[in-house]
């Protein structure tokens, strides 16, 4: 079985605007959708690549569409398939233990957060809320980690921000998208690997055709607790089957294509 933690997919009426205006921030960074967006796009692609299910990251960018984020992360669950969607909060929500408590007993897993897109720092105390209430909930975070074209002067959830996270949360299970930090390797040697933080393998084959972040690349899934690793791609902004084929080439142990995902998830299921 192969399980992608790191995916993305739209509401249909909303896919093709929401595809066509995150192009347009991506467009400078070379990235570019390879899915229109929805979530049969998704499945097509995810299958095509030989992948069994998937993990679908719903943002909430603004507290007035948290909602509508929300019932689409609950519509998908209901809708069965290959498809495990997240929730997200946004940290100025008026209503983020209402919101944390509809998401669990709907049956969603965790939540996903991106603090570039809302402007804030990820251990600002802001967020603590948020953090502290899936805790004790029992529902999983996965954050946006280092660099994003949204906010490329300045990135909200560095390496050194996480490891404070981590420490000021530690009943939190934590996930740092792109290896821990995209295009922060050396941050995430010195501040997360060894850690008890997850990291999922999204982007990893981007940024390893950067020559001096390749070998950090490997470095940190090399060194990093293998049973802490999700595999992840990103999808749609990168193609799975390429994202599979250098991982397989990195000989990463089998637990990080399935085995990893099916237990946070069982686990925070039962929380």
């Amino acid at each position: 079985m192969l399980i992608d933690f790191h995916t993305h997919c739209f509401p249909d009426a909303l896919a093709p605007r929401a595809i066509a205006s995150l192009a347009a921030t991506a467009s400078a960074t070379g990235f570019l959708p390879i899915t229109d967006g929805t979530a049969a796009g998704a499945e097509r692609c995810l299958r095509a690549a030989g992948i069994d299910r998937a993990v679908v990251c719903n943002i909430a960018t603004n507290a007035r569409q948290q909602q509508k984020v929300n019932d689409f992360a609950i519509f998908l669950n209901r809708r069965g398939g290959m498809l495990t969607a997240l929730g997200s909060i946004h940290p100025d929500s008026y209503c983020i233990e209402e919101e944390l408590d509809r998401l669990k007993a709907a049956g969603i897993r965790g939540i996903k957060l991106h603090p570039d897109y809302v402007g804030i720092e990820i251990d600002d105390l802001r967020f603590a809320p948020i953090l502290d209430g899936c805790a004790a909930r029992g529902l999983f975070v996965i954050t946006h980690a280092g660099f994003d074209p949204v906010s490329p002067a300045h990135a909200h959830a560095t390496p050194a921000m996480l490891r404070r996270v981590l420490d000021a949360h530690p009943a939190l299970t934590l996930i740092a998208a792109h290896v821990g930090g995209m295009r922060e390797c050396a941050g995430v040697l010195d501040c997360l690997v060894g850690s008890r933080i997850y990291i999922d393998t999204s982007m990893a084959r981007e940024m390893a055709q950067d020559p001096g972040l390749k070998p950090l690349v490997e470095q940190i899934l090399r060194e990093h607790d293998p049973s802490r690793i999700l595999f992840g791609t990103d999808l749609s902004w990168t193609d799975p089957t390429e994202t599979l084929r250098y991982c397989r080439s990195l000989r990463l142990p089998d637990c990080v294509y399935a085995e990893n995902a099916l237990r946070l998830l069982a686990e925070h299921k039962e929380a």
